[in-house]
């Protein structure tokens, strides 16, 4: 019997060189769900639009909500109470979003105002080549995205002004992160962003548009083996998953979801976001297209499972105390089951096994990641799913150093890995390494 082992599985180094693409794509979260509808679109995938009716979805289809994008593929036939194998993602990073009335000068020069964006490390983007990008809605209702290319800097003030800046840096949000993108007059930024989608500045009604770095990926180190870019967090699980999507075969027995939510980093509370009503609406209309009732959908829930891929730490050689004595993942030692007490990621024993099987059914290796007792823990949309739809969830996701920097840093091996798992997760081959 042929099991999801290495024939099938993700090469590193084009999976790596694939993820490159998918980053520079996906400049904002909205760039990112269209990047990924363009793949599924290509590979035969419909969209539907929530305003119209559905029926039977049986086939490959995603639905647009803003930043965020659902998709799945059902089998035909199915029955009303088929379960979901659901991989949860984001598509929105930590950073900084254009405000209101944007265009500032002072003291000769033109800056940006700008609000920063959940919770990114600050001094990580000064002195960078920063771009604009997102959506702007015009005055007739279209939506357009928009980004500009290289165009702002957050420039540092200099030590010879600030000699006491290498004993701590202290960033006010208000009066130092605004960038400056000109001198004197250099134009307004609405009227570039409305230009770069081919519109007036007075044709803009509204916009939704963030700051993102435009450094290119880029492998590193000795032998290649590490891995620089923006927005890994979380742009690695969502191109993991849409690649996975496409490459697993397909099953029978379960309706494979890919969910890439927007506003992550904000708390998810949106109607985008996991908290939010975007997958429970999707999966109650899929039930419902099978002429399902609200006990169909009570089975097809239970008999369900969500991964949760988001990125996890792994240990800083600088900051070593900062982590569990005993579980300390490393970049290159394969994806990881994240774990916690409190329910601040939503694993248990269910899932820590299924995520067992899952690794070797990919025949790759996975990490434990715990956090040390006196460092505050993360979430995930894990736990926000489990709670919302009462789904079981596990939490899984690459290792990262500098998470929420401007540029975060993987081994070249690990999304790779990461993709494999979940291609056995929508297979539903778990257990196919071990009857082979």
């Amino acid at each position: 019997m042929e099991t999801m082992t290495s024939a099938r599985r993700p090469d590193p180094e084009q999976h790596i060189d694939d993820l490159s693409r998918f980053v520079a794509a996906s400049p904002s979260s909205y760039h990112a769900a269209a990047e990924t509808a363009r793949r599924l679109d290509e590979a035969g995938y419909t969209r539907l639009d929530e305003r119209e009716p559905w029926g039977d979805t049986s086939g490959d289809h995603y639905v647009i909500r803003d930043g965020a994008i659902i998709a799945w593929r059902q089998p035909a036939g199915a029955d009303a109470g088929i379960p979901f194998r659901i991989l949860g993602a984001h598509t929105d990073s930590p950073g900084f979003k254009l405000k209101p009335q944007p265009t500032l000068e002072r003291s000769g020069w033109a800056q940006a105002g700008v609000e920063v964006y959940g919770g990114p490390l600050l001094n990580s983007w000064l002195d960078r080549e920063l771009e604009l990008a997102g959506r702007v809605v015009a005055v007739d209702g279209s939506e357009h995205l928009v980004r500009t290319g290289p165009l702002l800097r957050i420039p540092q003030l200099a030590i010879h002004l600030d000699r006491e800046v290498n004993s701590g840096l202290t960033l006010d949000r208000q009066r130092h992160t605004a960038p400056v993108f000109g001198l004197g007059d250099a134009g307004d930024l609405l009227a570039l962003l409305a230009a770069s989608a081919g519109l007036a500045a007075t044709d803009v009604a509204g916009h939704d548009v963030l700051v993102a770095d435009t450094q290119p990926a880029r492998r590193f180190g000795a032998d290649g083996q590490l891995f620089a870019s923006g927005r890994l967090d979380n742009l690695a699980s969502v191109h993991a998953a849409v690649t996975a999507l496409l490459a697993a075969p397909a099953s029978a027995e379960h309706v494979s979801v890919l969910a890439a939510f927007d506003h992550e980093e904000l708390g998810s509370a949106s109607r985008s976001g996991a908290s939010g009503p975007f997958l429970s609406d999707i999966l109650a209309r899929i039930t419902a297209g099978l002429g399902g009732t609200a006990d169909d959908a009570a089975r097809a829930i239970a008999g369900s499972w969500c991964l949760s891929a988001d990125a996890g730490h792994g240990v800083h050689p600088n900051y070593p105390e900062r982590h569990d004595p005993e579980v300390r993942p490393m970049l290159g030692g394969g994806p990881l089951l994240k774990i916690n007490g409190n329910q601040r990621y939503a694993s248990d024993a269910h899932g820590a096994a299924l995520w067992a099987a899952l690794c070797r059914g990919a025949g790759i290796t996975g990490q434990d990641f715990v956090s040390n007792n006196t460092v505050p823990c993360g979430s995930t949309i894990g736990p926000l799913t489990a709670t919302r739809l009462g789904i079981r969830t596990v939490d899984v996701g690459i290792p990262l150093l500098s998470m929420h920097s401007a540029r975060e840093l993987c081994h070249v091996d690990d999304p790779a890995a990461l993709s494999a798992a979940v291609a056995v997760f929508f297979a539903g081959a778990e257990h196919e390494a071990a009857r082979a």
